[in-house]
């Protein structure tokens, strides 16, 4: 019986190829947190919370209880043929509150955790080619913003915003890596979508200023330096860092060791 469960946007939950996914909002929230928790028990006090925001009506155990018979009937509806695996089997009822009986690696946010890590691991190696193709591994695994499709409470929200900060900063690794291997040809049209996304992250701006250097358009480059100032002092009111405009003086000063991509700026 093959399952797949994928939280890296729009939530997708498949048994044997079929959806299980409800169609209302508050069901999909609890298949969201028993997904995101696969083989682990979450209690019925963190669904209610949940679903809820921390103020669950009196009947609200009742209600999850509800919830979860529709989950398992379009379980069982997907198991059909499956004479040895019942709905039962897969979301068990246990004492404190209920568990997704499945395998971990199943869980495409699972994948993405331990490829990340990996990619740190090279990262700290200094094994650049490994960094970039592990970390690049485990950012294709996203197809959107986490849950995408699924109204959030205060548990998923905090976890949506774990993943996403998670992803950034892989993202992050992953460009360095390729400087570091001499792509900063092929990191161009990438990091200009990332800085116009995100104008007021330093981390892109750098490696695009780096990127378009390297690639022997230093006006390009300085013009990078302005607009992410001009972002900043427009709407934080503050400067860009000393490591940002340092970057930014050596850029305009011609400094000759940003052209090697063994060249580390502290970003």
């Amino acid at each position: 019986m093959r399952v797949e469960i994928k939280v890296l946007g729009p939530l997708e939950v498949s048994v044997g190829g079929v959806s299980i996914v409800p169609t209302a909002s508050k069901p999909s929230q609890v298949l969201a947190m028993l997904a995101l928790n696969a083989g682990h028990v979450v209690t019925t006090a963190a669904l209610t919370e949940e679903i809820w925001d921390y103020q669950p009506p009196r009947s609200g155990v009742p209600t999850l209880h509800t919830y979860i018979l529709k989950l398992r009937r379009k379980l069982q509806q997907a198991l059909t043929g499956e004479n040895d695996v019942g709905s039962k089997d897969i979301l068990i009822t246990r004492r404190s509150g209920y568990l997704l009986n499945v395998a971990s690696s199943d869980v495409d946010a699972v994948r993405y955790d331990r490829l990340s890590a990996a990619g740190h691991k090279a990262v700290n190696e200094g094994d650049h080619e490994t960094a970039s193709r592990t970390l690049g591994e485990a950012l294709r695994l996203w197809r959107g913003p986490a849950l995408a499709d699924v109204p959030t409470g205060p548990q998923l929200a905090i976890e949506a915003m774990r993943l996403e900060e998670n992803r950034l900063g892989d993202l992050h690794l992953r460009i360095e890596a390729d400087l570091r291997l001499g792509r900063h040809h092929q990191l161009l049209g990438e990091l200009a979508t990332l800085c116009a996304r995100h104008p007021l992250m330093e981390n892109f701006a750098t490696q695009h200023m780096v990127a378009l250097y390297r690639s022997g358009r230093q006006s390009q480059a300085l013009e990078a330096f302005r607009r992410l100032r001009t972002a900043m002092v427009e709407q934080l009111g503050v400067e860009p860092s000393t490591r940002v405009r340092q970057l930014h003086h050596g850029i305009l000063t011609g400094r000759a060791d940003l052209d090697d991509p063994n060249f580390v700026f502290n970003s």
